[in-house]
């Protein structure tokens, strides 16, 4: 099968061919002498004989070329039939009558007129059917027969002149609107045919010309100096004129081969500038949608292979070459399938590291067995930090409340640091927890009900002080220690492993939210996370003094990871369960706080920032900007953490 650029070339070479052929044509028809051809050796000059009689048709003889006809308009093909008909304006005659019948005198005119009628001689001789039908008429003057034959005569006439004229052969036209004018009741014919006959001897020179101008190669353009310009005022003067009408299909033939042209090298600009071209020459051809197909197609096979190349650049990692090739397709064709997903690849590529927002990822560790906390994808964009003036129960440390953007993809840990996950920290890294180095916790003690200092609790307990399962939320750590475990995991994992600046963890846990709380304004109406609720209850009966009316969660003090509803990004227990570090130092007001999400950090500093509710929060304090200030070493039965990475 032969490829694009062979029909491309195949397709250029017919077209060069065809305008070679047209212009030897044209000049033979119109300057004979150039071949060494006498143009009266051509054809003898047409008679009135029309051709032997075909049925249900009008026959014509051959086109006659003479002298004068050498600055006439290129005929380019015989008229069809259509044409002629549309000349002719044949009406049926009313015939009056016949009283008697034909004497036999008139009857032997009548049938030799019906001879020469059918062997197409129909006017301009003494016996033409014309003549011979006009003697038996002053004979019988309402001989039907008579009054039939000559009216088929004359509508016979009238079909040759007009396709003598459509054909551009003025003399011929002219010899046969001589002959007609002989013929009684063909005025208004004769009319006719003189000014379609006038039209032609104005037009023909302009075709002429028009001819030349494609031959040459000037198709079209601005100005008159052009085939188009020629053929198009042609077709001003004489709407219908044929030759005019295919000579514009020849110029749009040379615009569409244009539009292929610039296709092959690439430049569907160009390439669609000339389908408008043509289809402005002349609408809906079968040319014009034939073009329009093929560009079509090779605009898509094109705009495909442009987005398989962007996808594989993608997928190796290269996304300003990926971005390239994919600019490219969408110029190629802006509504190509596979496009949006692939921009969507790509955004995700630049922001999440090829994960989407939503989705959940666990890293392996490089050089030790085991797997990384599960991480959950945060979208990137803009809220509201802190509490507004108007918000029940807010402090002056929420204030001013200001717009943060998270411009850079982050990855936040899908539940708190469990105590599995920092026991496997501490064995393989050696590291002494500040439980242990610098001696216990404040833990909860369920006889008093109250917080009080333990200086035997390590981070391997609960919030009471007893042997935590697995999968609880480590507690009774320091911001320091939660800040060597994210150094370890970045260090194993070999990826950017942190802990979440204040802004990006208010912004996971609202969620895209504005109300108060993730889940809403008030009491949640279902179980979303560990909090203090007044139908709890501990184990000793005690109950909470303020907490959320008529909720019930069933825990007294932490509940394992993941006891609980996610929040709109998909975190859990972000708002709950246990209150969590985060990297910012604490500042008492957000006055000249950072507003692209980073962390607030001033050198040395001894407090930073704990962010969320826990199992032990008053209501105010379980609000979405609630935030307080905590030494780094202080440990607490109440305050974990978890992790953030960068993507």
């Amino acid at each position: 099968m032969p490829n694009g650029p062979n029909i491309d070339r195949q397709r250029a070479l017919g077209g060069a061919l065809g305008v070679v052929v047209l212009g030897f044509a044209l000049t033979y028809h119109f300057f004979p002498r150039v071949f060494h051809v006498n143009p009266e050796d051509v054809a003898p000059r047409r008679s009135m004989s029309l051709g032997v009689a075909q049925p249900a048709r009008t026959a014509s003889a051959p086109m006659v070329v003479d002298r004068g006809e050498v600055d006439a308009g290129p005929p380019l093909t015989l008229a069809p039939a259509a044409v002629i008909a549309a000349r002719t304006h044949r009406v049926e005659a009313a015939f009056p009558v016949q009283k008697g019948e034909d004497p036999p005198e008139v009857v032997a005119l009548l049938d030799r007129a019906d001879k020469a009628l059918h062997a197409g001689q129909v006017a301009g001789a003494p016996d033409s059917a014309a003549s011979l039908y006009q003697q038996a008429l002053k004979i019988t003057p309402d001989s039907r027969r008579a009054l039939q034959g000559l009216d088929e005569a004359r509508a016979r006439l009238v079909a040759a002149i007009g396709q003598d004229i459509a054909l551009g052969d003025a003399d011929a036209a002219g010899d046969l609107i001589e002959s007609l004018r002989t013929l009684p009741g063909s005025e208004a014919d004769v009319k006719t045919l003189d000014t379609s006959l006038g039209t032609l001897l104005k037009v023909r020179p302009m075709l002429a010309k028009a001819a030349a101008m494609l031959t040459q190669g000037k198709v079209d353009g601005p100005g008159a100096d052009n085939a188009l310009a020629g053929y198009r005022e042609v077709l001003a003067i004489d709407p219908q004129n044929a030759v005019a009408q295919q000579g514009l299909l020849q110029v749009q033939r040379a615009v569409l081969d244009r539009a292929l042209a610039a296709v092959a090298q690439n430049d569907f600009d160009a390439a669609d500038k000339a389908l408008g071209e043509a289809q402005a020459i002349q609408p809906d051809s079968p040319a014009m949608r034939d073009a329009t197909a093929r560009v079509a197609g090779m605009r898509d096979q094109r705009a495909s292979g442009l987005l398989t190349q962007a996808r594989t650049a993608l997928d190796a990692g290269n996304l300003a070459l990926a971005q390239k090739f994919a600019a490219q397709a969408a110029a190629v064709k802006p509504d190509l399938a596979g496009l949006d997903d692939f921009h969507e690849r790509l955004v995700n590529a630049r922001l999440y590291a090829s994960y989407r927002p939503g989705q959940v990822f666990t890293d392996s560790y490089v050089d030790l067995p085991g797997k990384a906390p599960s991480m959950v994808v945060i979208p990137t964009g803009s809220f509201m930090m802190g509490a507004a003036d108007a918000e029940p129960g807010h402090s002056d440390t929420e204030t001013p409340q200001h717009e943060v953007t998270i411009s850079s993809g982050v990855a936040i840990g899908r539940t708190e640091v469990t105590v599995g996950q920092f026991r496997e920290f501490v064995r393989a890294s050696g590291y002494q927890p500040e439980s242990v180095t610098k001696g216990g916790s404040s833990i909860y003690d369920e006889r008093g009900g109250v917080v009080r200092d333990d200086s035997q609790a390590t981070w391997e307990d609960d919030y009471a002080g007893h042997p935590a399962d697995d999968d609880m939320p480590v507690v009774n750590v320091s911001w320091n220690d939660a800040k060597a475990y994210v150094d370890w995991l970045a260090k194993h994992t070999g990826k950017s492993y942190r802990l979440p600046s204040e802004a990006e963890f208010e912004y996971a846990l609202r969620g895209g939210t504005t109300t108060r709380y993730w889940w809403g304004d008030g009491t949640p109406d279902k179980r979303v996370e560990n909090l203090t609720g007044a139908l709890d209850r501990s184990r000793n009966g005690r109950r909470w003094s303020n907490a959320f009316r008529g909720y019930r969660d069933g825990y007294w003090g932490p509940a394992p990871v993941m006891s609980f509803l996610p929040n709109p990004f998909g975190l859990y227990d972000i708002n709950g369960n246990v209150s969590e570090w985060v990297a910012d130092c604490w500042h008492d007001s957000y006055l000249r706080a950072p507003r692209d999400g980073s962390a607030w950090i001033n050198p040395g500093c001894s407090a930073h920032v704990v962010r969320g509710g826990s199992w032990g929060s008053a209501p105010d304090q379980d609000r979405s900007a609630y935030r307080q200030g905590v030494d780094a070493d202080v440990r607490s039965a109440r305050v974990g953490f978890r992790v953030a990475r960068e993507l």
